[in-house]
């Protein structure tokens, strides 16, 4: 039996009720996890962000097992599923930590210069976030080809066979996410950029 078919397995026993599948699944493709996490802490954290790679991995666990039955039908899905929790993860310690930057209530202290990077930084991160939920409203297929693209690390053909799709509708997909996000973030439309509702 190869990895892929046990892993598909695995899911339709968690799907079914299975006790223990959903641990088995996750002993399974955690060393893939542990290259999503790495891909998303690349893109996503701030310099002095306390999430490392294990402890990513570890919360996005926390947050899939507490889903009831994961909707994920092969690997390809389950880790773009895990890396879109990855993402709400960082987000939301990106938003912690700009919450304590901002005071909460303490005495006002002047930011020096890193801080206001790491600022920004957390401001840019949340503002992404922010567009990409506003993009899942807009086109559901658009995000979930974002996740896989950019937050989970893989290739067209990955993506394309993680969400059931063409390769070639993956590469439109991906044209039009970027444009639909650059616009979303920026407010501009670049010469040639077509950006459908």
């Amino acid at each position: 039996m190869s990895t892929r078919e046990s892993v598909t397995e695995i899911l339709l026993a968690h799907r079914a009720g299975v006790a223990g599948a959903f641990d088995r699944l996750v002993e399974v493709v955690y060393s893939d996890l542990r290259r999503v996490a790495r891909q998303q802490l690349r893109r996503g954290r701030p310099d002095g962000a306390v999430l490392d790679t294990t402890g990513l991995v570890h919360e996005a666990y926390l947050k899939l097992v507490d889903q009831t039955r994961t909707t994920a039908s092969d690997r390809g899905h389950f880790l773009a599923i895990a890396a879109r929790a990855m993402r709400q993860i960082i987000v939301d310690h990106a938003r912690a930590r700009l919450s304590a930057k901002r005071g909460a209530g303490a005495p006002h202290v002047p930011l020096d210069d890193r801080d206001l990077a790491v600022h920004a930084h957390v401001d840019h991160l949340i503002e992404v976030d922010d567009a990409l939920k506003k993009l899942s409203n807009e086109d559901p297929r658009l995000l979930q080809v974002v996740e896989c693209r950019f937050f989970a690390g893989y290739s067209e053909s990955e993506t394309a066979e993680a969400l059931s799709v063409s390769t070639r509708t993956v590469e439109r997909d991906w044209l039009r996410a970027k444009a639909w996000l650059r616009n979303a973030i920026t407010g501009t439309r670049p010469a040639g950029d077509v950006i459908h509702p």
